[in-house]
């Protein structure tokens, strides 16, 4: 085990009813609120009526940022910020998932940077001072409600690109699973593949001599694998959709299940050079590259993989190779994926060679990725060719 350190210093507020707590919470912090939140599902299912009469509570004056994307874009974050400096705004509210936490990250950094906030995602500059800002969260996906991390697309560059910053740590969040009952679908399910592919991204370890760390993470594999198909097929089912939910946020809230472990995280860089020109959903791009990234590393540790088949999927070792149970175990995760609904191919969104070498240049732009394997080029773009 490595030696580490840890502090998240988010307050988590849990459960039905949570949202009471909002009025209180906005009280600490200022009266001028950015409310940011994305196209209007809030709307429809009456959360903004509630969210407005938690901030009237507490006598905050709200400015407004709505229509923040799927793929978060830069220029939507610069209007935040120009917002933010225009009407003094002292605190974010970010009233959404994933992409409008992380946006709602980067407006709270850039408005206290004098410089361009995308300095920040090209890695010219670190993070100094932000806004403190707090989350709602409708959907259980990043963990972006309890961690320093945000991720942003510049449209314009087709360019993907993220950041990490203790000053961007949510002040607090309110994790009603209630708020995700009306999640479309295909958003359950990219969600889920999210969860499992940040703890898939700790797991996969070359450390050695941490049995706490990965139990931690085989148990949140596990109950989210017992609990996906219970919520898609019962949308309303309090407990599937509360034990996805505190999975979402146990599985990246800053290291805490993998502590001491060296982490990898390649697939993630390989799936933003995706989304970053294609615009897909970020959970199905993670449901295309990550079982071809397993087979395509796997042999770097084929005994981590052998331990994952057996104890996360259940798989007889009897009469088995450690090879034959981690490919079983990558066979397993695929079908699950698959079961679920998530895509398996870049041919399911009609994406071809075209930009393969591109993409997998830019995965790589900072030097080669990964930690379990690590990766050039010319093994981004062969991981590329097996997710077609």
């Amino acid at each position: 085990m490595n030696p580490f350190s840890f502090r998240n210093p988010t307050a988590i507020f849990f459960g039905d009813g949570s949202l009471s707590k909002l009025s209180e919470q906005i009280g600490q912090y200022g009266k001028s609120v950015l409310l940011v939140y994305g196209g209007g599902s809030i709307k429809k299912s009456g959360l903004y009526d509630r969210v407005l009469e938690q901030l009237n509570a507490a006598g905050a004056s709200v400015v407004e940022l709505s229509g923040i994307e799927p793929n978060p874009r830069l220029t939507t974050v610069n209007k935040g910020i120009e917002l933010c400096r225009t009407h003094g705004v002292e605190f974010i509210l970010a009233v959404g998932g994933g992409s409008v936490i992380d946006a709602s990250k980067a407006i709270a950094a850039g408005a206290k940077y004098e410089g361009d906030v995308w300095d920040f995602l090209d890695r010219k500059a670190a993070v100094q001072d932000a806004l403190p800002l707090g989350t709602v969260l409708t959907l259980a996906a990043t963990g972006s409600e309890m961690n320093g991390s945000s991720v942003i697309t510049n449209w314009e560059t087709q360019l993907k690109r993220g950041f990490g910053s203790p000053h961007v740590y949510p002040r607090f969040s309110i994790l009603d699973p209630t708020l995700t009952y009306t999640v479309p679908r295909d958003q359950t399910v990219n969600g889920v593949v999210d969860i499992m592919s940040h703890v898939f991204e700790q797991y996969f370890s070359l450390t050695t001599d941490t049995p706490l760390q990965e139990r931690l993470c085989e148990s949140i594999l596990q109950t989210v694998i017992e609990n996906a198909e219970i919520a898609l097929e019962q949308p309303e089912n309090y407990a599937a959709r509360a034990n996805i939910m505190w999975c979402g946020t146990l599985a990246l809230n800053g290291g805490l299940i993998s502590l001491g472990m060296t982490n990898d995280w390649a697939s993630h860089g390989i799936e933003h050079e995706i989304s970053a020109i294609y615009d897909i959903p970020h959970g199905a791009g993670l449901s295309i590259v990550f079982p071809n990234w397993m087979k395509y590393v796997y042999d770097a540790r084929p005994d981590r993989f052998a331990q994952y088949a057996v104890r996360v999927w259940g798989i007889d070792p009897a009469g088995k190779s450690e090879d034959e149970l981690a490919l079983a175990g990558i066979e397993a995760t695929r079908a699950f994926f698959t079961k679920i609904g998530a895509p398996a191919t870049l041919s399911h969104y009609n994406i071809g060679r075209d930009n393969l070498d591109r993409m997998a240049e830019e995965a790589v732009r900072f030097g080669p990725i990964g930690s379990f394997k690590q990766l050039n080029k010319e093994d981004v773009k062969a991981i590329y060719e097996l997710s077609l």
